[in-house]
């Protein structure tokens, strides 16, 4: 029987996944990462216009919101495929996402749309708590 030692520094273990999960992980943030760049903020920075005035009645948002999301979905779907910034970006669009999801449910009066963007936030807050050890890494990185 073993015990344990409160003294124990574990600061420097730092937790990798397995080469299954990894693989897994890696297949998500791509995918989502494209899913972001492409179908969801690319036309917020491309065509807001048509998609300002293609929107529902009781979901009208400036169009300077509309572009800084647009480059926040980007940013954060790029962020997901660069290593160390997966954590942070995926961490990011976990925030966006439930911000989304309660923008559907209470602004837009359509809490069915939520569903979606709080399976994507749960994806995403698994995928930052996977890659946590990118978000040491880097803190070690700029702290020097």
């Amino acid at each position: 029987m073993t015990t344990a030692n409160p003294s124990a520094d574990f600061s420097d273990t730092t937790y990798r996944p397995g080469k299954i999960r990894n693989r897994v992980l890696w297949t998500l943030q791509i995918v989502l990462g494209l899913f972001f760049i492409i179908a969801s903020g690319g036309p917020k920075l491309v065509i807001p216009n048509t998609l300002m005035d293609n929107a529902p009645e009781n979901l009208t948002i400036p169009v300077g919101l509309l572009i800084f999301i647009g480059v926040v979905e980007v940013a954060g779907g790029i962020g997901l495929m660069v290593p160390r910034l997966s954590a942070l970006a995926a961490a990011g669009l976990s925030v966006l996402t439930v911000l989304a999801a309660g923008t559907q449910a209470f602004i837009a009066n359509a809490p069915e749309m939520s569903i979606f963007p709080l399976v994507l936030a749960a994806i995403f807050a698994w995928i930052a708590y996977e890659r946590r050890a990118t978000l040491t890494d880097l803190r070690k990185s700029l702290s020097r």
